[in-house]
């Protein structure tokens, strides 16, 4: 006797005879963190985070930032130096020196804003850098990018140029106090190179800095000659005078190239936001067209349905 299950099963032998039973395949293991649900591991999710950071912002933000911090504290002691060297041993009547000891005391003053006011300002350039890469990244996402934004980078490109051609001012500034520390220091160097060949005597040997303009005709003394000038140039506050502004020229060298990497950086970005905001008024005329085809479909199927 025939029982029902053992009908079932013939019956469904019968319909599905063709159908082969059931193998299983071996499942290749997954590289890195992801699970079998598709969902990523650690790993993934720091190399996309890392994908979309703006790598040319930040070198030119930490150049720009190393540029300001030489500049700002080596001018500031070395201008300190200076004064002291003045007062000691060419300027000895304080009224002499007054003026340029307010100009230096404003200068450092002015050395503090620049400081406070870079800071923000790469801070600033460094977060415009991550929204613009974001929006290059998402071009044809859904990102959408507004005409307040892409003003904004219009302004920091025309900002930029504008710091870059005055950070050229001072870094041809800054050039001016090497030069005469190093008229200084090369004038000491002859006098020792006569005293070790014994050919002349350097007492006629003198540095006027009247005639640099940073202190009146009317100083005393005004220069310094022979073994005096060349104690000058053996003293701490010269040797640090002199490397320190050598080292805050080149800070500002430093800073003027990286606002140069900056402008190219915004310039592109901002080429790249315009043509996403292209992109994206196509993508949009596109999508409207589209819809009022399909409009136009469905309203002539009604009609015909209607007709018949």
């Amino acid at each position: 006797v025939i029982t029902r299950p053992e009908m079932e099963i013939g019956r469904y032998h019968w319909m599905y005879r063709s159908s082969r039973p059931h193998q299983y395949h071996h499942v290749p293991a997954l590289r890195g963190n992801i699970s079998p649900l598709g969902i990523q591991g650690c790993f993934e999710c720091c190399i996309k985070c890392l994908g979309g950071v703006p790598y040319a912002s930040l070198v030119a933000t930490i150049l720009c930032f190393s540029g300001v911090a030489l500049f700002c504290g080596c001018g500031h002691v070395a201008l300190t130096g200076t004064v002291s060297i003045l007062e000691q041993h060419f300027s000895t009547n304080s009224s002499d020196h007054a003026l340029l000891s307010e100009v230096i005391q404003l200068m450092q003053y002015v050395i503090y804003g620049i400081a406070s006011f870079f800071f923000l300002y790469g801070i600033i350039l460094l977060a415009e850098g991550f929204y613009t890469t974001s929006a290059v990244k998402e071009l044809h996402g859904e990102f959408k990018t507004t005409a307040c934004g892409r003003c904004i980078s219009g302004m920091f490109v025309f900002l930029t140029y504008v710091l870059g051609v005055a950070w050229l001012g001072v870094f041809g500034f800054s050039a001016v106090p090497v030069f005469m520390f190093y008229n200084i220091w090369s004038t000491c160097e002859v006098i020792k190179s006569l005293q070790t060949n014994m050919t002349a005597s350097g007492d006629q040997i003198c540095v006027d800095v009247r005639q640099y303009g940073i202190i009146p005709w009317n100083a005393v003394p005004g220069r310094a000659c022979g073994p005096i000038l060349e104690n000058i140039c053996n003293t701490n506050e010269f040797y640090m005078s002199y490397h320190l502004f050598i080292v805050a020229c080149a800070g500002a060298g430093a800073t003027v190239i990286a606002l140069i990497h900056f402008l190219m950086i915004l310039s592109s970005n901002w080429a790249y936001l315009k043509d996403a905001s292209k992109m994206q008024a196509y993508q949009d005329i596109k999508a409207k067209e589209e819809q009022e085809l399909q409009d136009i479909q469905s309203r002539s199927k009604e009609q015909l349905n209607s007709y018949t």
